[in-house]
């Protein structure tokens, strides 16, 4: 399908180790060793796509150099951060103000240590990406849940909004010390707009609450509508905000362990700081920064273009099938994201029935949506070649029909 990069081709994965492909099977479900071989995941958030030319190059490079000790990112890895931002989204970043991780999540998790105490309420808009829920949980947080408002879309689609109602008055409670933003949002798919955030923004700022803002899915727009950073609202809204961001979503690999904190505050950085030495999670391996170097550059540009290009393959792929065979189970808009939050309420079973249920009949694995705080959704992920995709996406229109019956 595409010319430059090879998204059909598929590696086989089934023994390296791959979380995706090689992890445990839910319990309760037992396969053949055939029907064990014959899983075709749609689940954990994961490519299947070899990594851009790129970045297979500047680690190959990296090994050649045969030496892998401690590592401290040097300044070209900063740099790449800041001016992949400034140039495609208006974000102005300053060195001072990063701090790096091995990743997203553990940077979610040393800021809720750092920036609220214990038994402090941190705010997430349901439903909303699992490790939110288990980092406020496992730092001893109080999860405080603000669900949004699901809207329905004139072609059969829906979509989701923020309840600003419901957040002022969370945000008013003075237990609660940090909104967690999913920006864009797993699993509903939304790019949230300017206007959105702002208001978001405001409402924290007049109740001293902190935004920390996960933006790991900021380059996976499939649909074509820009990302807009929380901390390109204004300079109020970056003193009042830690914006996470990573290439290892958009550019496939997590495995690599990379991330940034970025904040202006000096008190909050020396906080976080301190949390990513307690817990030891200060220490990233030798070819994180390379790996984002070279992601964060013309040649990652274009490569991410035509990855975007075949997630809107498979995704339009998925809302044909939905809507032909099975319209009465709703299909989210995608803006943002290869995760796709599917309606499947009509089925009358939980969603991790759902899942299991699909895994022993039609060996398809997607995601529950309980895990994500509602019960009623699936999740699929489109990022794997279209010739796969489709075969899953035969499966899984089959097994749900099944089940509708």
């Amino acid at each position: 399908m595409n010319t430059k990069y090879d998204f059909d081709y598929l590696i086989e994965r089934r023994g390296s180790g791959c979380y995706k492909w090689d992890a445990d099977l839910p319990a309760g479900v037992v396969l053949t060793p055939e029907q064990r071989a014959d899983v075709i995941p749609l689940w954990v958030a994961d490519m299947d796509f070899p990594v851009a030319p790129c970045v297979m190059e500047a680690m190959r490079r990296r090994l050649e150099h045969g030496v892998f000790g401690y590592v401290k990112p040097m300044e070209p890895y900063f740099e790449s951060v800041i001016n992949w931002f400034q140039k495609r989204h208006g974000a102005s970043f300053k060195r001072e103000w990063m701090l790096y991780t091995t990743g997203v999540v553990p940077a979610i998790s040393a800021c809720i240590k750092a920036l609220a105490p214990d038994g402090g309420g941190v705010i997430i808009q349901t439903p909303v990406y699992n490790c939110f829920f288990s980092s406020v949980k496992n730092n001893g947080c109080t999860v405080v849940e603000s669900p949004m408002v699901r809207r329905n879309l004139p072609d059969g689609r829906f979509t989701y909004d923020m309840d600003f109602e419901d957040l002022e008055a969370k945000c008013a409670d003075p237990a609660n010390k940090i909104l967690l933003l999913c920006n864009p949002h797993n699993p509903a798919g939304r790019i949230w707009s300017a206007d959105e955030l702002r208001r978001a923004g405001e409402i924290a700022l007049r109740h001293g609450v902190i935004v920390i803002s996960d933006e790991i899915h900021c380059e996976i727009i499939p649909g074509g509508k820009p990302y807009v950073p929380f901390a390109t609202l204004g300079q109020e809204f970056v003193h009042g905000s830690v914006t996470l961001v990573s290439p290892s979503k958009s550019f496939n690999f997590a495995g690599l362990k990379m991330a940034t904190i970025i904040s202006d505050r000096p008190e909050w950085r020396e906080a976080i700081d301190h949390i990513l030495n307690v817990y030891e999670i200060c220490d990233v391996n030798p070819f994180g920064p390379v790996a984002t170097v070279a992601a964060y550059s013309d040649e990652g540009a274009d490569w991410l273009a035509a990855m975007n290009a075949t997630i809107k393959r498979n995704y339009q792929s998925l809302l044909l099938a939905f809507r032909r065979d099975l319209p009465q189970l709703p299909v989210a808009d995608l803006q943002a994201t290869y995760l796709v939050w599917v309606d499947t309420s009509k089925v009358k079973r939980s969603s991790m029935d759902i899942e299991k249920e699909l895994l022993r009949g039609e060996q398809v694995w997607i995601n529950a949506g309980s895990m994500y705080g509602d019960d009623g959704y699936i999740r699929i992920n489109l990022a794997c070649p279209p010739a796969l995709f489709d075969k899953g996406l035969a499966r899984l229109m089959s097994g749900l029909k099944r089940l509708m019956k």
